[in-house]
């Protein structure tokens, strides 16, 4: 059919970009345009304020679910740079809330990841019917407020301040969102996940909206997922081990560290948590895998060095080592490979598996042979566990 036949021409493209193509299609940039993408709005911000406070060794990020609809984000963190001020030694706050492509912030190594697309703060500015931004820099306050993704005025100095920081409010529009009330339960599970995983963060969230009077949380973990793993027994049930196993590594061939915590309790059954970046990994991937295997290979191997199983047994299978074992497997890459979507399964290829293989069986090899006790508990339990089936 020719283009004349179709009435089809360059009339009928339209060309979006920026905050227009985000309103126009909101579930490209935050999933849905329900609960779910409502909740990615607010990580879109608080991704930027924790990795904001992390590049600079630690820090605080509070989150308070306003009354009149609205969500702050407060940060400790250096402030982002204000172009008004003549400072662009980075991404400047207007960059950062109106371009959909504002590069990389501090600390880009080994980010958090909150993100669908990457783009950050400038999705919540062009998602809410308000947002006002305050940097805390150089000793000055500055203040500017956003409508639908467009800025109101210039960056406005309005006076002195004390220490450093961002807040960010907004208010997401009704327009979009099926629904604007966050819900308390899930930021919280979240926002204890993260700080579990990362040692360095302090992380509240306040609500102010219950009629019975304000109710807040925070989440602190000086051991990060060596915590993880006791928290996960005690939330179960199960008895938590005296001993948790946790080490860390940062190998250059997978340009990022591992770091992983395990115990063996008294319940059957296992209990595996995976993460690339602080996102959950439900399936699984190369990380996961790889700690399984260096977990089987040390255990073997500790087993036919002490003679815990007969020379003419077959080796423990994976299978039986996991009954009983609690375990977080946390990676942080500088360029995580996903596959699919979702972010469910990491690949990576064999780089990812062979790194994390060779520290879990070196620390967990180390170890068990320094505990020479504790390990031929843990090894009579699995023969036991393998003779009963």
């Amino acid at each position: 059919m020719s283009e004349n036949a179709s009435g089809y021409d360059a009339t009928n493209i339209t060309v979006l970009e920026g905050r227009e193509a985000i309103r126009k299609r909101p579930g490209m940039y935050v999933g849905s345009t329900g609960i779910r993408g409502l909740h990615q709005v607010l990580f879109e911000v608080i991704g930027r304020s924790v990795n904001d406070v992390l590049a600079d060794g630690g820090g605080c990020v509070d989150v308070t679910l306003m009354r009149d609809g609205g969500v702050r984000v407060t940060d400790d963190g250096p402030g982002v740079p204000v172009e008004a001020a003549g400072d662009t030694s980075n991404a400047c706050l207007e960059t950062l809330l109106t371009r959909t492509q504002p590069g990389a912030g501090p600390g880009d190594r080994h980010r958090v990841s909150w993100s669908v697309c990457g783009m950050g703060p400038c999705v919540t500015n062009a998602l809410s019917r308000r947002l006002t931004a305050e940097v805390r820099r150089g000793q000055t306050l500055w203040i500017q407020e956003y409508s639908r993704g467009a800025a109101v005025a210039p960056p406005a100095a309005t006076g002195p301040a004390t220490g450093s920081g961002t807040s960010i409010a907004f208010w997401p529009d009704a327009d979009i969102f099926d629904t604007t009330d966050c819900s308390f339960g899930v930021l919280a599970k979240r926002f204890r996940e993260v700080a579990l995983l990362n040692r360095g963060l302090s992380i509240s969230l306040t609500d102010e909206r219950p009629p019975g009077g304000v109710r807040s949380v925070r989440f602190q973990y000086p051991d990060g997922p060596r915590d993880f793993v006791a928290f996960l027994d005690a939330e179960t049930g199960a008895q938590v081990a005296p001993d948790i196993i946790a080490f860390e590594r940062e190998d250059a061939r997978m340009a990022g560290t591992v770091e992983v915590a395990l115990s063996w309790c008294g319940r059957r059954d296992e209990e595996v948590r995976s993460f690339a970046n602080s996102v959950p990994t439900l399936e699984g991937g190369t990380h996961a895998d790889g700690f399984r295997t260096g977990v089987t290979a040390a255990v073997n191997t500790h087993a036919r060095q002490r003679r815990l199983v007969k020379m003419s047994d077959p080796d423990l299978t994976t299978d039986r080592i996991s009954r009983g074992l609690t375990a977080v497997v946390s990676v942080k890459l500088d360029s995580p490979e996903y596959q699919g979507a979702t972010r469910a399964r990491l690949g990576g290829g064999a780089t990812v598996h062979d790194c994390v293989e060779q520290a879990v069986r070196e620390h967990l090899g180390t170890w068990l042979a320094q505990h020479p006790e504790q390990a031929a508990a843990i090894i009579a339990r699995i023969v036991q566990e393998t003779s009963r089936n």
